[in-house]
């Protein structure tokens, strides 16, 4: 296993990691929509927040060697699902080779976010 860690995403707000890469795999914890400078919450409505997120996925991403054209399967979290429409049109830009996904609603996110995301890539 390699761990990875990259000072362009967030530092875990926990006892876990970043992300680890794993036999060719690239397993992230989730990402809320935090500013990996400042550690705050970015955007203040769904669209915005998710936007972030995705910015967080891809420095992982990145880290790791791979993109989101690698990406085989992502979990979704959402704090209201009157939310999932806005979500996937930032969604759709970033994930454009249709991986397996699931998106559920959650009755409460860290940070009181509106939106967290992890995902596994191949790498």
């Amino acid at each position: 296993m390699n761990k990875i860690e990259t000072a362009l995403a967030p530092a875990a707000i926990g006892p876990y990691s970043q992300a680890y890469v794993s036999n060719h795999f690239l397993f992230t914890s989730g990402q809320i929509p935090l500013s990996p400078v400042t550690g705050e919450v970015v955007g203040s409505d769904i669209t915005e927040q998710a936007a972030q997120v995705m910015k967080n996925l891809g420095a992982l991403l990145d880290a790791a060697g791979t993109s989101f054209a690698n990406v085989v399967k992502v979990t979704c979290f959402l704090s209201d699902m009157a939310d999932f429409a806005a979500f996937n049109s930032v969604y759709e830009t970033y994930f454009t080779s249709h991986p397996a996904r699931s998106c559920v609603a959650v009755k409460q996110l860290p940070k009181s976010v509106l939106c967290e995301v992890e995902l596994i890539a191949e790498v």
